[in-house]
């Protein structure tokens, strides 16, 4: 697409607005810039977009290039305030730039979204990202339809004494979880939460947990479910049919593979009764030990939280408790050896995650430790809090798209999407 966007805006009532004088920028790391024509796309369908209050929209002036910032609504004679705005994108799209603005005086720390930059052209929104998978399976048209709540009401009639019911269904009518619809659709990836507990105080968690910076979007699991109540879930769902895939470790909860034993009983009781279907993990792999027994136990897949290859960038960011990168690969390796489908799951911020230094300590790990898939998922966080977290150095960025690119290069069998899906079971 070659077009040069105009600055998109918001007033305080949510009418956005743009301004022809100003052209629509966007930020990568610590540095201002003005969007390539080939990395802007049509916004997408199912993306939504929210202003971001206490940030001036900054734009480029078409005269001199120079970034300026607009503080008040220039169609308006009174000091009307604006906000700058961002996109929030689909799964299958990973953005290339987060928005560009100002700092106002006062203002709050940004909710946990992953906040992509955005303009206007010809009457059209578009947003500085690139399509790296499908769609559908997490398009939100298909979720929160009409028939939501009668669904999980039945579930809940069949499953009266069943408190994971009572999770998943608070999941997703109240948080709007994807995973958590979907065990009462009967398809796709369904999520069985399973630890209240975790080892790690992640910057960026979304469940309910001390924060000093970003206030959590909904409360963590309170509770052990029992193996019964597991398996009275997870047995039907796997027997769904297509791309069936039940998975532990949810935004809801903290470590999953803290509750090892609970998980490798519930997977033999599972795979007595069905074979079908795929069981899957999302983790951050730092307890080997308990990663090693639900291994054994005979997991299918393994999805691996990393904000970065890096140690230091690492403990910053997800801040392990009793555990290091070197637990975390270990993980990866003995799962891959023992023929477990490997997936990292990077939370890739533009300006950071593709910094050659980082792109090359990811290629050194994904073949250290075998990794077959690396799923790229927007970091959702407040931009400028995260570049407080890095470390002042030099980053040497190739862009989004140009590490894509430098990945499949160096390691032309690995998988690159955006999220999980149903493995073939040997």
């Amino acid at each position: 697409m070659v077009c040069v966007p105009n600055l998109l805006f918001a007033r305080s009532n949510g009418e956005l607005l743009d301004l022809p004088g100003l052209k629509m920028a966007g930020r990568t790391g610590f540095s201002l810039v003005s969007p390539r024509p080939d990395e802007l796309i049509p916004l997408p369908q199912g993306a939504t977009l929210t202003a971001l209050p206490g940030r001036l929209p900054l734009g480029i002036d078409r005269h001199t290039g120079k970034f300026l910032s607009l503080g008040f609504n220039p169609y308006r004679r009174n000091k009307e305030r604006v906000w700058a705005v961002g996109a929030l994108l689909p799964q299958g799209f990973t953005r290339t730039l987060v928005p560009a603005y100002a700092g106002a005086k006062g203002q709050k720390t940004l909710p946990l979204l992953g906040y992509t930059a955005v303009g206007l052209h010809r009457g059209k929104f578009v947003v500085a990202a690139v399509q790296t998978d499908e769609d559908f399976l997490w398009n939100p048209e298909n979720y929160h339809t009409h028939d939501l709540p009668e669904r999980v009401n039945r579930k809940k009639r069949e499953f009266p004494q069943n408190r994971l019911v009572a999770q998943l269904a608070t999941c997703s009518l109240e948080y709007g979880c994807f995973t958590a619809q979907n065990i009462f659709y009967g398809r796709w990836e369904g999520g069985i939460p399973v630890s209240p507990e975790c080892n790690a105080l992640c910057v960026g968690c979304i469940s309910s947990q001390p924060s000093e910076c970003c206030p959590a979007p909904q409360r963590r699991l309170n509770f052990v479910p029992t193996v019964q109540e597991i398996v009275e879930l997870a047995v039907p769902h796997l027997h769904s049919g297509e791309n069936a895939m039940i998975s532990f470790g949810q935004g809801c909860e903290g470590e999953p593979s803290l509750q090892a034993g609970l998980i490798a009983e519930s997977i033999k009781q599972v795979r007595k009764e069905t074979a079908q279907g795929t069981i899957n993990i999302n983790t951050n792999a730092g307890h080997t030990a308990n990663i090693k027994k639900i291994v054994d136990a005979g997991i299918d897949a393994m999805r691996v939280s990393m904000i970065s290859p890096t140690a230091q960038i690492y403990h910053a960011y997800h801040r392990p408790r009793n555990y290091g990168m070197g637990n975390v690969i270990d993980s990866l390796a003995y799962a891959a050896r023992a023929g477990v489908f490997t997936s990292l799951n990077l939370l890739a911020f533009p300006g950071f995650t593709d910094d050659e230094s980082e792109i090359k300590g990811l290629i050194d790990l994904i073949k250290r430790a075998e990794v077959k898939k690396v799923q790229l998922r927007n970091l959702n966080i407040d931009p400028a809090y995260f570049l407080t977290i890095l470390p002042e150095r030099k980053y040497k960025t190739r862009g989004i798209p140009g590490m894509i690119s430098m990945l499949r290069q160096e390691v032309p069998d690995l998988e690159i999407g955006n999220y999980s899906r149903a493995v073939m079971r040997e």
